[in-house]
C-alpha cells in the first residue's frame, strides 16, 4: 500500500521541475515510510512513497517498463489479489518479469492490455501509467474506490495524487473552498467525483481517466447491474460461502505480518474465522492469527446505548477471539486522550477535510497507530452491512417510506453542523436534486415488486454513497499510521452477486445480515452471531463531552469559524450538562473543533 502523485502537462518540461514533483511525493510520506522516489520525463512527472507488504525488494516504484529510457512509467496503490494469476496469463503471451511484485503484474498488464487492463484486475487498487509512446495520462481506480485517487487541471494537462495535501504542493494547485464544495461536504450525500475543494475531483470507482493532447476522457470500466437471479436459498447460501471464503483466502497474502480486526460483531468474526482457518491450513494447526479490537477504559461502566450502539462490544469481541483461537487484543484507550489538540489535527490533516465523526476517527487513528507497532496489514469488516442488508434502514418503515438518504433520519441535520444560513447554500434543494439523481441511477429488473424496487434503491444508494465516506475514513486513518487495511466484503465479485440476490433471500429469517448468519453457523459463536447491530464504539465519558464543549467553544471564538457556523444553533450545547449531551448534538459540537483545525491548518482561500 502506497502514495502516488504526479502530473502530465504539454505545455512545460517537467525535467525543469523536479522539485515540485518531490515535494509532492513528500507529502504522502505517512502512506508509504519505506522508500519513496520519482521520475520525469519531457511531459511527464511520476511519484511514489512505498509501504512495502508484498516482494519487498523487487517492488521499488515509479516502475518503468525498462531500465534507462523507459516506454512506460508505473506509479501504483494497492494490492492486486490476482496477479499470480495474472502472472501465468502474461508470461504465457511473452512477457518476461523482473521481479515478483504485483506491481509488475499491473505493468506488464497495460503493456499487454492498455486501459482494457483494468477489467481483468482483481483487488484494491489506484495507478496511473504514463506512455511516452503515445504521450498518454491514465488514472484508474478499483472498482468499490477503496483505494483514493484525486485529480485537478493544471494548465495544459492534469496533476493526480492519493490525497489532496499532495496536489496543494504542486505551485498551480492552491486550496480553495467555495459553496459548492461546503454543500458537498455538509449535505452528507457522499457524491462521486466533487470534494470540498474547489477543483479537486475525485477519479470515479470503477472508472478510469485519459489525458492526451485532445484532452481528459472518463469512463467507467465496472457499475452494478441487476442481473436475474433464479438460484433457491441454498445455492445461494453456498454461494456465498465460497465468494466469501475466496475473498479472505485471496487477501491473506503478505510478506509483513497481518492481523484481523475483531470488534465482536457477526461481519469481524466470520471473516477471522476464515481467515485463522486458512492460516492454519497454509503454516500448521499451531498457526494463530492476532486480532485486535478497540475499548475505552470507562467503557464497561458508563455504556449507555444510542440510536447507533445497543451494546458494549469488549465481551463479544473476547469470546470470538477465545472461539476462533485467535492471539486476541483490546486496545485501551482513555478518553481523555481523544481531545489532545495534537492526535485531533492529525485526524483533520489525513482526512484533508472538516467532515469527520469526532472521537470515532481520533480512536481509529489510535488504534491504527497501535496495531502498526506489530503488523503491517490489517483485514477488517468492512462493507458487510452495505453487502448483506445490515443498516436498520433496510428494515425501518420509516426509513423505507422517506424521500431522501437514508441515512440522514440518523445522521442528518441534527448530526451534521448546521452552516450559517446567511451564505445561503441552500442545502434542503442540493439534497433533493442530488437524490433524484442517485435514483436515476439506480439498476432494476423488469417486474419487481415495490418492495423489491425500494430495496434495490436502498442497497444501491448505501454500496456507491454510503460506503464511500466509510472507505475513505478507514484509508486515510490507517495510511497516516502506515498500516494497510483490506476490505475482503468489498470484492467486486461478491458484490455483484449479493446485489443480484433478491431481497427475499437477504432477510430470510426475518432478520438483517441473514445470508451472512447463515455461513457464519460454526465459524462463530451464537452470543455474536444473533447480537443485534451494533456501530463503531464511541466513548460516554462526561469528562470527554466537558473537554469537547471546552474546544468548541474555543473554536467558536474564531472569526472565520462564526462565519461558517450557525452559532445559534450550536451554542445551546456547549451549557448541557456533560452526562445528559445525546450523541447527535455531540457531533456538531465535534466538527465545530473539527472545522477550526482544518481552517488553521489549510488556511484555504473561501470563494462564497
Amino acid at each position: 500500500m502506497c502514495g502516488i502523485t504526479g502530473w502530465a502537462s504539454y505545455h512545460d518540461d517537467a525535467r525543469t521541475r523536479r522539485p515540485v514533483i518531490e515535494a509532492m511525493t513528500a507529502a504522502l510520506t505517512r502512506r508509504g515510510p519505506d522508500a519513496g522516489g520519482v521520475w520525469a520525463g519531457e511531459h511527464a512527472a511520476v511519484g511514489h512513497r512505498r509501504l512495502a507488504v508484498i516482494d519487498l525488494p523487487g517492488g521499488v516504484q515509479p516502475m518503468p517498463d525498462r531500465p534507462g529510457r523507459p516506454d512506460i512509467v508505473l506509479t501504483y496503490s494497492g494490492e492486486i489479489y490476482n496477479h499470480h494469476r495474472l502472472r501465468a496469463e502474461l508470461r504465457g503471451r511473452g512477457h518476461e518479469f523482473r521481479t515478483r511484485s504485483d506491481t509488475e503484474v499491473v505493468l506488464r498488464a497495460y503493456e499487454e492490455w492498455g486501459e482494457d487492463a483494468a477489467v481483468r484486475l482483481e483487488g484494491m487498487f489506484a495507478f496511473a501509467v504514463w506512455d511516452e509512446r503515445v504521450q498518454r495520462l491514465l488514472l484508474v481506480r478499483d472498482r468499490l474506490g477503496v483505494k483514493p485517487l484525486f485529480w485537478s487541471a493544471v494548465d495544459g494537462g492534469l496533476a493526480f495524487a492519493s490525497e489532496p495535501k499532495a496536489l496543494f504542493a504542486h505551485p498551480a494547485i492552491r486550496p480553495r473552498v467555495d459553496a459548492d464544495g461546503l454543500r458537498e461536504a455538509y449535505s452528507l450525500l457522499f457524491n462521486t467525483g466533487p470534494t470540498v475543494w474547489s477543483g479537486v475531483r475525485e477519479v470515479e470507482p470503477g472508472g478510469l481517466l485519459v489525458l492526451d493532447r485532445d484532452g481528459i476522457r472518463e469512463r467507467r470500466y465496472w457499475q452494478l447491474t441487476a442481473g436475474d437471479h433464479t438460484e433457491d436459498r441454498g445455492t445461494t447460501v453456498e454461494r456465498i460461502r465460497d465468494l466469501v471464503g475466496a475473498a479472505a483466502r485471496d487477501q491473506l497474502e503478505a510478506d509483513v505480518p497481518l492481523c484481523s480486526l475483531l470488534s465482536g460483531g457477526i461481519d469481524s468474526t466470520v471473516l477471522t474465522a476464515l481467515l485463522a482457518d486458512e492460516l492454519r491450513l497454509r503454516e500448521g494447526p499451531d498457526a494463530t492469527i492476532r486480532s485486535y479490537a478497540v475499548d475505552y477504559s470507562d467503557q464497561a461502566s458508563r455504556f449507555t446505548g444510542d440510536v447507533l450502539r445497543t451494546g458494549h462490544d469488549t465481551p463479544y469481541a473476547t469470546e470470538a477471539g477465545a472461539f476462533i483461537g485467535t492471539d486476541h487484543s483490546t486496545v485501551v484507550l482513555d478518553p481523555r486522550t481523544l481531545l489532545d489538540p495534537e492526535h485531533r489535527t492529525a485526524v483533520v490533516v489525513a482526512r484533508d477535510s472538516p467532515i469527520g465523526v469526532g472521537d470515532m476517527d481520533t480512536s481509529l487513528y489510535l488504534l491504527f497507530g497501535e496495531i502498526r507497532r506489530h503488523s503491517t496489514v490489517a483485514l477488517s469488516g468492512e462493507a458487510a452491512d452495505e453487502v448483506f442488508g445490515g443498516y436498520p434502514w433496510f428494515h425501518d418503515p420509516t426509513a423505507l417510506a422517506a424521500r431522501t438518504f437514508p441515512w440522514l433520519l440518523v445522521t442528518g441535520d441534527e448530526a451534521a453542523m448546521p452552516l450559517n444560513p446567511e451564505l445561503g447554500l441552500r442545502i434542503p434543494e442540493f439534497r433533493d436534486d442530488t437524490y433524484r439523481s442517485a435514483l436515476a441511477a439506480v439498476p432494476h429488473r423488469d417486474g419487481e415488486t415495490p418492495a423489491e424496487h425500494r430495496q434495490r434503491e436502498l442497497q444501491h444508494l448505501s454500496l456507491t454513497r454510503w460506503l464511500r465516506q466509510l472507505l475513505h475514513r478507514k484509508d486515510r486513518l490507517s495510511m497516516a499510521q502506515g498500516l494497510e487495511v483490506r476490505v475482503p466484503y468489498c470484492d467486486h465479485r461478491l458484490v455483484e452477486y449479493a446485489f443480484g440476490t433478491p431481497w427475499a433471500l437477504k432477510s430470510f429469517d426475518g432478520r438483517e445480515k441473514s445470508l451472512l448468519r447463515a455461513i457464519g453457523t460454526g465459524l462463530a459463536p451464537d452470543s455474536v452471531l444473533h447480537r443485534p447491530k451494533n456501530h463503531y464504539p464511541a466513548t460516554h465519558h462526561p469528562d470527554y463531552n466537558r473537554g469537547l464543549q471546552n474546544l468548541a467553544r474555543d473554536a467558536l471564538a474564531a472569526e472565520q469559524v462564526r462565519a461558517l457556523a450557525d452559532e445559534t444553533r450550536i451554542k445551546p450545547f456547549l451549557d448541557v450538562p456533560p452526562d445528559r449531551l445525546e450523541w447527535g448534538h455531540r457531533l456538531r459540537l465535534e466538527r465545530v473543533v473539527d472545522l477550526a483545525l482544518w481552517l488553521d491548518h489549510y488556511r484555504p482561500e473561501l470563494s462564497l
